[in-house]
């Protein structure tokens, strides 16, 4: 239920699953960083779905020359997660603040890159956690802010 897990629901991906494991929790669940799943489609057709799921204006990304199948997530500044993405197969690896040399690293790997923004990527699991509070205190009234954008304007 964290921010990788609702990443990966809003980009719609299938099989989510958790990438490397670090562990179990008490019930078993494995636990870990960043988040797996299964989505069909060309590159272009992948990054059109990526803006329009996460609202973002613009996506900074490279092409590692393979079309979208596999695809790890890791909201913010997880990018240098990249060769956990290529031992665990991925074609493709949405995260946010990758440097000028990682895009290039993603590139030798045969990995598509794509750079959504570190609120774009994050900001999913607002509404998430505004619904576990309102449940958790019935009586305080909840809102998400609507001022509150990224701060990173485009020109």
């Amino acid at each position: 239920g964290g921010v990788n897990d609702v990443l990966a629901q809003a980009l719609q991906l299938q099989n989510i699953s958790v990438m490397q494991p670090n562990g179990t929790d008490e019930d078993g669940n494995p636990w870990g960083l960043l988040r797996v799943g299964d989505f069909s489609a060309t590159l272009p057709a992948f990054l059109e779905h990526v803006k329009e799921k996460l609202g973002t204006p613009v996506l900074r990304y490279t092409d590692g020359g393979r079309p979208v199948s596999k695809v790890a997530v890791g909201g913010g500044a997880c990018a240098g997660a990249l060769v956990e993405a290529f031992y665990a197969g991925c074609d493709t690896f949405v995260t946010a603040d990758v440097k000028y040399n990682q895009f290039w690293d993603a590139k030798m790997l045969g990995i598509n890159m794509i750079d959504a923004g570190h609120f774009n990527t994050e900001n999913p699991v607002v509404a998430v956690l505004a619904e576990k509070i309102q449940t958790a205190f019935p009586e305080v009234q909840v809102k998400i802010s609507k001022n509150h954008t990224d701060c990173m304007k485009f020109y």
